[in-house]
């Protein structure tokens, strides 16, 4: 992600008490990518994009157990128009 991303995603994260720190994979480069770090030391932090990202989807159960919808089955009725013929 780059950094406007993480902006957004540090504010999820605490706006949902989900643990972790964004920060940029490189201190000395913002430009760069961004992750999601179990703690804002360079030298001892572990990524923890993937565990954020769980908890995040944990928070929002599915609205539904089919995401599919299901076809209607039987005939459905409706009307074909030929197309119009030029009288050239």
């Amino acid at each position: 992600m780059d950094a406007e991303q993480a902006r957004q995603v540090d504010s999820v994260l605490r706006r949902f008490g989900i643990p972790g720190v964004v920060a940029p994979v490189d201190p000395e480069n913002p430009a760069g990518p961004w992750r999601v770090f179990d703690q804002a030391d360079p030298e001892t932090r572990k990524d923890a994009t993937a565990d954020a990202l769980a908890a995040l989807a944990a928070t929002f159960p599915s609205s539904s157990p089919d995401p599919a919808p299901k076809r209607q089955s039987g005939p459905t009725r409706g009307f074909v128009y030929p197309p119009k013929e030029d009288d050239d």
